[in-house]
Parts: C-alpha cells; structure tokens; sequence
C-alpha cells in the first residue's frame, strides 16, 4: 500500500481537505500540487525543506515522498551553526522553499527547489520502495551536534497503522492542531497521518487556545504546554468537548491538567509515548482507559522491556524501575554518518536503548519516569523518579511549573533539587508539603525559585540547561 495511500487514491475536490492557517487544499488539489515539486526533484535523494508552519511545507513535504526522496526538515528557528550542520551532514542536494523567497534563499551550493502554490501536475509517479529513507530528522543529544535519525516510509506506514488501530482514527476524523512541522509529532503524525488515514487537517499555525477552541476538530494534538494553556482558558477548553478524542505526547502531562481538562472539556487525554528513532511504540487507546501519568500500551507489533543497570530484564510488577528498551517495525534504520553511536543505542541482541526509565504495571501498562540521564536521581541509595516529585510540587496551588534534578552531593551522591516557578511561595514550604505527600526520601533538600523554565520547542524543559546554570 502507497505510503500516502489516502492521498494517492484520493477523488475528493472539496476545497478544505488539508487547511494550514488560514489557507487549503482539496485532496486532488493537494497531490496535483506535489506532483509538480516531485517533477522538480526527479533523480534527487535528499532534500532539504524550510520547515515553517505553512501550506508550503505540507505541498514540499508531500513532493518529496511522491518524487522517492528523503525529507529532511530543518526548523526554522535553527541558528545559522545549526542550519549548516543539518545540510552539511543530511548530504542534501536541494533546497525546498517557498516561491516567493526562492530569489535570495541561500542553498550553500544546493539547488534551490522553489514550492510554487499556482504550478500543477498530473504526472503520476511510480510509488518508492518501502525501505527507502522518509524523513531524517535531526534530534539532539546531551553532547555533540544533533544527529540524523534515518527513518523508512515502511517504519511511517506501521506507527501510523498502529496509531489507526488504536485511536479509531478513520476518514471521519478531522485533525486540529498547531505543532512544529520538524518533528515526529506534528510533522509524521501530524501531516502525515491524515495523508495515509484520510483525515481531514486542520493546522492552526500558532497553537493557541482560541484557535484550537475555533477549528471544531474530532481530534486534537498538543504538547503538555499547549494543554496547560487550554485549561487555563475555561472557555476555550469547554469548546472542545465535541471532540472525539485529545491526544497529549512529547513530554509528561501533569496529573494536574489532565484533570482540569477532564473537568473542563469531559475528555480524559491520551498519552503516548514515542522518540525520533521510534517513532510513537506505547499508547492509551480510544476504547480503553486513559490514567493519568501512564502512556499505555504498546502498539501492535512493537515489544518492550525493562532492563537494570546490568542489562538484566526486570520484573513487569509497578514497582521496578529500569531502563526501557524497544523492538518493532517502528524503529529507525540507524543515525546518517554515525555508526558508532548507532551501535551503542542498540543491545547485541537488536532492541533500542531509549535511554528512558519507566515501570510498567502487571495489566502492561507504562510509566515513563524520565531520561535515565536526568531523571532518575539516585540519593542515599534510593532510586527516585524526578516525575513523582514534580506532580507532588505541581499539587500546592501556588505552584505553576516545576522541574526536579538530582545534583551531586557528597554524602548522598545526589540530592534531590527542585527549580520552581510559583507564586507566593518559598523553599521551605515546598519541601515540606512534598514530604507530606511522598516518601520523606523523596522530598527536595533545595529549591531555587525562577521566573521560568527553559524549554524547547515541544515544551520540554531543558534540564542540561538548568544544571549548567
């Protein structure tokens, strides 16, 4: 089945199938549209896209896949270091622009490809080979310059069917939301699953509760940040309660938005669980529970386990902490020009190390407590998940976001350190109300209060940036 079987077969001329601010597209619109940028890059195996937030880049994204090219998104905030490490290392040999900044784009010796809205084709181009390379998408690490993740249109198509098997995510849909073009979420998920399932799109450009409230979707994407912002407007949020299903992923939710949105909206959010390299391998699903600070089960056709710090498999009991490791069809095919550290992401016998640490309860359900590196905070021999003591902190009223990590300590090895942004709040009140309501080992032995907390652009927080502080 064509990657983007929906779009590839599709008759339907109505003019909105695929909205991007406020600007769209039919279905046939859309994939005569590509068809002319496919035309363009015929021969060419890597392209580069500008990957703004714009119907440019759904129409240069979609070309590329039909012309058998890997696409590689770079974001468009990248600073100009960055920028030229992502063209440098991906190897592309053009450039996707938009038309009207094609004149004085720089493609450093590229070929600069213009994504022109009014050239159309009907050339019909012969489906690529499902091992071929989709997207490369360049995460960063802890060190070094950020890495190419090779990803397969075969490993697209299974997260995406297993997303479908587990969502009810059908042509009804109508999916709203406002996420980044550059990464997994918004970009293979968010674009690229309605071309595959049918779905109709609607990207809101900047995510903002009056938009997501105004776009009347069944279903809707959002980090944990976009969905702090919905609750905290009580009319945008009620708005969305005849939707059919709200979607949270690429960070933790708090337990404390998950239940203002359910209060709010009538929804209990799902919650996956996914990486560059694995795409989205664990979820709730649409007809089954959805507990808050779980990411559910794992997709069909993907395996998971925990291991300790000696590689031995843990127990599936609730209790056990470990790291988790992945197997699938969902996996990446290794990172561009870097055989060594794609081989110290994977064990000898083929499962990827996530890096992750996570529980997973008897009935399979999975916890994510954090990046092992960050997040599990080994003190006084105890092994402390940073997440449990962030909702604890998140509980007291006066307290807006929080960010716990362990620091070293010379006794303890590392103690507990919670960054705090609040109100009316102070140091000693916070540790003790987490004593109250954890383990007295668990409680934070400072707390530094801040105006805010560094982020990137899916809203995670930067915890490298906190403790380099």
């Amino acid at each position: 089945m064509p990657l983007l079987s929906w779009l590839t077969k599709g008759t339907d001329e109505r003019p909105d199938a695929v909205r991007v601010d406020d600007r769209a597209v039919s279905w046939v619109e859309l994939r005569r549209l590509a068809a002319a940028v496919a035309d363009e890059l015929h021969g060419v195996d890597r392209v580069a896209i500008e990957a703004t937030a714009t119907l440019e880049t759904v129409v240069g994204v979609v070309g590329a896949l039909t012309a058998g090219a890997a696409v590689v998104p770079v974001p468009p905030d990248a600073g100009p270091m960055e920028r030229d490490h992502i063209l440098r290392d991906s190897g592309s040999t053009a450039l996707l622009v938009p038309a009207g900044a094609a004149r004085g784009a720089e493609g450093a010796g590229r070929a600069v490809v213009p994504v022109d809205l009014t050239r159309r084709s009907d050339t019909v181009h012969p489906e690529p080979d499902p091992a071929r390379t989709a997207v490369i998408l360049y995460t960063s690490g802890t060190t070094g310059a950020p890495k190419g993740a090779v990803i397969s249109r075969r490993a697209v198509a299974a997260c995406l069917d297993g997303l479908a098997d587990a969502w009810a995510w059908t042509p009804d849909d109508l999916l709203v939301h406002g996420l980044p073009l550059f990464h997994v979420h918004g970009l293979v998920l968010g674009v690229l699953g309605p071309l595959r399932l049918g779905s109709g799109l609607h990207h809101v450009g900047r995510p903002r509760p009056e938009r997501y409230a105004a776009a009347t979707g069944s279903m809707y994407f959002g980090v944990p940040t976009v969905w702090s912002r919905i609750a905290a407007d009580p009319d945008a949020a009620r708005a969305l309660r005849p939707a059919r299903l709200l979607v949270s992923g690429s960070a933790a939710l708090p337990a404390a938005v998950f239940a203002d949105l359910a209060a709010l909206t009538g929804h209990r959010v799902v919650e996956r669980y996914g990486m560059t390299e694995t795409l989205i391998t664990v979820s709730a699903r649409a007809d089954g529970p959805r507990r808050p600070g779980t990411v559910g089960l794992p997709l069909p056709g993907v395996r998971t386990r925990l291991v300790d710090d000696d590689g031995a498999v843990l127990p599936a009991d609730g209790a056990a902490m470990g790291e988790l490791q992945v197997a699938g069809p969902t996996l990446f095919d290794g990172y561009l020009n870097r055989p060594d550290a794609d081989a110290a992401s994977r064990t000898p016998d083929g499962w990827f190390r996530t890096g992750d640490v996570a529980t997973v309860d008897p009935d399979g359900w999975h916890r994510i407590v954090g990046r092992a590196s960050t997040d599990l905070i080994k003190s006084g021999g105890y092994r402390i998940g940073a997440g449990e003591v962030e909702d604890a902190l998140l509980a007291h009223p006066g307290v807006r976001e929080a960010a716990v990590v362990g620091v070293p300590h010379p006794d303890l090895g590392q103690q507990v350190t919670a960054y705090v942004v609040g109100d009316g709040v102070d140091g000693a009140e916070l540790i003790d109300f987490v004593a109250r309501h954890l383990s007295a080992h668990k409680r934070p032995r400072e707390v530094r209060l801040v105006d805010a907390l560094p982020r990137n652009a899916l809203g995670k927080v930067q915890k490298s940036r906190l403790t380099a502080d």
